[in-house]
């Protein structure tokens, strides 16, 4: 009997992995005609609004669906102190494909700096669009476009290792996030994205079936004033990820994130200036 549970079980994780995996490119896929026409339709303000609020929507209704099948939970609510807040650059660590789509499922106003062959993905390209998010290259125009945005109110997503982490306990850090700071005067916000699995991390198949249950956790870590000194400000950022990640490099003993509460809801500190 026990023999057979694990067999049902296991054939389940494989379904909600498989399942999962074509139920976002699904849902992608039937927002990208909507946003195709809205995208000349719209006023540029308009159409950016609608944009971003539609993919939180999309991609909160993408992990409420995770979360309904028992093998994903996503503990998020940190991220809801920033929907109201002061514009700021939103600075997360990586550890794997599903982050973006989790701090941009809590914020209905966040650009996003997006690798440049993203803006033209079959399944993210449209809606990306009309969202207005950034293109990572040319540089010079991510930092002008980025600092307009800032005009407006939003957040901006930008993941400082411009990938997924490969090294313990963090990737060096690109410097597109000190210039944008510097040029934009606009504070970052570090965010703390913690796991017990590493599915989807680099190097992961995409249908390869993890251990699961997978828990994910996303914890608010301190604020950086606006830099100075892109340098010093870059050492800086480098050492605070390092040392919050060191122990385990975000990723934890499968099965042991969802029973760790100590800081979850630890506030935000902020440099001195």
């Amino acid at each position: 009997m026990r023999a057979a549970l694990r067999i049902l079980l296991n054939v389940y994780d494989f379904l909600v992995i498989y399942l999962g995996v074509a139920w976002l490119g699904i849902l992608c896929l039937a927002w990208t005609p909507f946003a195709m026409i809205l995208f000349l339709l719209l006023p540029a303000s308009r159409g950016r609004a609608l944009g971003r609020y539609a993919i939180m929507m999309i991609f909160r209704f993408f992990l409420a669906t995770l979360s309904l099948s028992r093998r994903f939970s996503f503990d998020l609510e940190a991220l809801d102190a920033l929907r109201d807040g002061p514009s700021v650059i939103i600075a997360p660590n990586h550890p794997c494909l599903l982050d973006a789509v989790m701090v941009i499922s809590r914020l209905p106003n966040v650009a996003c700096v997006l690798k440049a062959e993203l803006m033209n993905n079959v399944f993210l390209g449209a809606g990306a669009r009309l969202a207005h998010y950034i293109r990572n290259e040319p540089v010079r125009r991510m930092i002008r476009l980025a600092s307009l945005d800032f005009d407006d109110g939003s957040h901006l997503l930008l993941f400082p290792e411009g990938t997924r982490t490969t090294s313990c306990p963090i990737n060096p850090l690109k410097g597109s996030i000190s210039l944008i700071a510097l040029h934009a005067q606009a504070p970052v916000q570090t965010i703390l994205i913690e796991t017990d699995s590493r599915y989807l991390s680099k190097g992961w198949p995409l249908f390869r079936k993890p251990p699961m249950p997978i828990h994910y956790r996303v914890r608010l870590g301190r604020r950086f004033d606006p830099p100075q000194h892109t340098r010093r400000f870059m050492l800086e950022l480098e050492h605070y990820f390092a040392h919050e990640l060191i122990k385990d490099s975000a990723f934890y003993p499968a099965g042991s994130l969802h029973t760790q509460t100590d800081h979850i809801s630890r506030p935000a500190s902020h440099s001195p200036s």
